[in-house]
């Protein structure tokens, strides 16, 4: 039995690594060489460096594994590391033959390794690896759409993902509903293999009942606050929030479009302050991170994700819902959350400090649920995202709660 187990988790490693690389490899075909080299946002990496980065942390830890000679030059090194160069100083790249050759050269010697490698001990390092490496293919798919968005409207460079038949809801949506999720422990966090070090340890936590809204916060729902003059009315801002609109003159998403057909999407590219305004002028709030995690117990996977160039789908594309009825808990945007991110009791840094433990500031917010462009082995209702309140770079929405 304990030998099945080892080939099936070296079957899965092996299968995982595969597929995201594919992933990788064609998002990199679709980046125009120009674009590469651009620091598309100043708070973000060059996209091609994001290419580097990957094949340089796998680098890393195949070195620290199997005692394999570092295969990337010296200067690269500090170039891919992300304790490395500050993100404007990260264009000097090597060309993309170059980082195109360090990701085939590593995972050649990755998959030769993994032949033989003790899998049962390293199982938790390999899964951390795959979605390491997912998390910078969804940071180049929005800065890709980013630069895009400056140069064409959202609604004319976009095709909407094919839906199966089956997939499909009919029924005309109630976008305002809500659905009440009663009181009591909870069980918030995980401990499978998969869970990163900011998931652990998983810990019984009491919530009072809830309201929370069926699906995320659409476009046409989110024209009426921008209609009724909810970006120049201090009364719907926090502090903070009315501070960061006064030097970021914004009036709407960041990804939006007043064209018909997407008024039944959700809502996207919102800082963490535009949706806690939203949630005033509606009377109501957002949920924290732990309302959300329990409100999405039993959502599908059957969801708008791992697409590599898309866009989001209607918020009743798919049929499937949680434990307690809601939609699109899983994939088509991450929504934020009333919650500070920080660490869960008794958490450990893995494997590094660096990766969670820093941005356990008081100053990065929570989102939940991954968006069109996050890999599926990322996509569960115990995954954190983080970010500062005021980034709307990224492919976020939300969903509102109530007492």
């Amino acid at each position: 039995m304990k030998s099945a187990l080892i080939l099936s988790s070296r079957h899965y490693i092996i299968t995982a690594l595969i597929q995201t690389r594919s992933h990788t490899l064609d998002l990199l075909a679709q980046i125009d060489e120009s674009l590469f080299f651009q620091q598309v946002h100043p708070e973000f990496s060059p996209i091609g460096w994001h290419f580097g980065h990957i094949a340089f942390t796998e680098a890393y830890w195949l070195e620290q594994l199997a005692n394999l000679a570092f295969s990337f030059p010296e200067a690269d090194q500090q170039l891919f590391a992300a304790d490395g160069l500050p993100k404007q100083e990260r264009q000097n790249l090597p060309p993309v033959e170059a980082i195109e050759e360090y990701l085939e050269t590593t995972r050649r010697q990755t998959l030769n390794y993994l032949a033989t490698a003790p899998v049962a001990q390293q199982e938790r390092l390999w899964r951390w690896l795959i979605q390491h490496e997912s998390q910078h293919c969804e940071t180049i798919s929005f800065l890709w759409q980013l630069h895009q968005q400056r140069h064409l409207d959202i609604a004319s460079f976009n095709t909407y993902p094919s839906i199966s038949a089956e997939n499909a809801v009919a029924t005309t949506i109630n976008v305002t509903e809500m659905l009440k999720v009663e009181g009591g422990e909870f069980t918030i966090g995980s401990n499978a293999v998969d869970a990163l070090d900011n998931e652990r340890s998983a810990h019984q936590i009491y919530l009072d009942s809830y309201w929370i809204d069926r699906h995320p916060v659409t476009c046409k729902q989110y024209s009426q606050f921008i209609t009724a003059g909810g970006y120049q009315q201090r009364k719907y801002w926090s502090e903070a929030g009315w501070q960061w609109l006064q030097q970021n003159p914004v009036n709407q998403p960041l990804y939006w479009s007043n064209h018909a057909d997407w008024l039944d999407h959700p809502v996207s590219g919102v800082s963490y302050y535009e949706a806690a305004a939203y949630a005033n002028f509606v009377h109501k709030r957002l949920p924290t991170e732990a309302e959300w995690e329990k409100a999405a117990l039993g959502a599908s996977l059957n969801s708008n994700h791992s697409r590599l160039i898309g866009h989001t789908t209607p918020v009743n594309t798919y049929s499937e819902v949680s434990q307690y009825g809601c939609q699109d808990m899983l994939g088509n945007v991450w929504e934020w959350t009333a919650s500070w991110f920080d660490g869960y009791p008794e958490f450990t840094a893995y494997p590094y400090p660096g990766y969670s433990e820093v941005y356990f500031d008081g100053q990065h917010r929570v989102l939940r649920g991954g968006s069109w462009a996050t890999n599926s082995v990322s996509l569960r209702t115990s995954f954190r995202n983080w970010y500062h309140p005021e980034v709307r770079q990224i492919f976020a929405g939300f969903r509102c709660a109530n007492q």
